[in-house]
């Protein structure tokens, strides 16, 4: 009976580990202090830009942040059922959520990204333009990996059917607030990523997912979100792997290109 509550606050110590590391990580390596000499690409390179975001993915941190997810997911494992069963029975939280499956839903993040670099490019505002533009890639990136896994792990959803891990919402919430963070530090971080938290939390209440899947979904996110806004130079192989809990996806470093 002690396991679960005992995996649910290790989960909780890899999070906030996680957490520390990502912000640390962003302060050092962020391209971006402020809005100086953005890159604007044009409509078209949005797309083609990211088939060149997902071969600069791989790299050391983005290795050590999924790690560090990958091991706060594997605790919360033990807890999933007992979290998602009590979180989801209390009733007063229902509506309190159930706006995080349209905030966190791919139309409202991917319009969302697209209008941000329309009104950019409108205004004639590089910065705006930029940050749009890099909110559009994190969407695509973000995507490609969360469905590349589903599809690998096809792991059942609480209320039955679907694939559950990882939980697509929460990844693409978590790279939009993660590309607004380093582009304007934490005085825009911290509501991005509450809001992201918000989304993470509702899938779960809604028995959309378990706590393992919005866990790894938001470092999955936190990954897309880096890629587009940082340069690569590794290869890294993803594919999945047996644990005691069942499938998992693993990630191999594997060196420079």
């Amino acid at each position: 009976m002690r396991s679960a509550p005992c995996g649910c606050r290790l989960a909780v110590a890899a999070a906030g580990i996680l957490l520390v590391a990502t912000a640390a990580d962003a302060r050092a390596d962020s391209r971006f202090p402020g809005c100086r000499n953005e890159r604007v690409l044009p409509f078209k390179g949005l797309f083609s830009a990211t088939f060149h975001d997902l071969k600069r993915l791989p790299s050391p941190q983005n290795a050590g942040i999924l790690g560090m997810s990958g091991v706060a997911a594997l605790f919360a494992h033990p807890a999933d059922d007992a979290v998602t069963q009590k979180f989801s029975s209390a009733a007063r939280l229902e509506e309190t959520f159930e706006a995080g499956a349209i905030v966190g839903g791919l139309p409202a993040q991917l319009s969302g990204a697209f209008l941000t670099y329309g009104l950019g490019r409108a205004f004639k505002n590089d910065c705006i333009a930029a940050v749009g533009g890099e909110l559009v890639q994190a969407q695509l990136v973000a995507q490609v990996l969360t469905y590349g896994i589903k599809g690998t792990v096809r792991r059942s959803r609480p209320e039955g059917g679907g694939f559950s891990f990882p939980s697509g919402h929460t990844t693409a919430a978590f790279a939009s607030a993660t590309v607004l963070h380093r582009h304007f530090g934490w005085k825009v971080g911290v509501p991005a990523y509450g809001a992201a938290t918000y989304v993470a939390a509702s899938r779960v209440q809604g028995k959309r997912h378990y706590l393992s899947d919005v866990a790894f979904g938001a470092a999955l996110g936190m990954v897309a979100g880096r890629t587009v806004t940082m340069p690569g130079g590794h290869k890294m192989s993803i594919g999945p792997i047996g644990t005691d809990f069942g499938p998992a996806a693993g990630f191999t470093l594997i060196g420079k290109k």
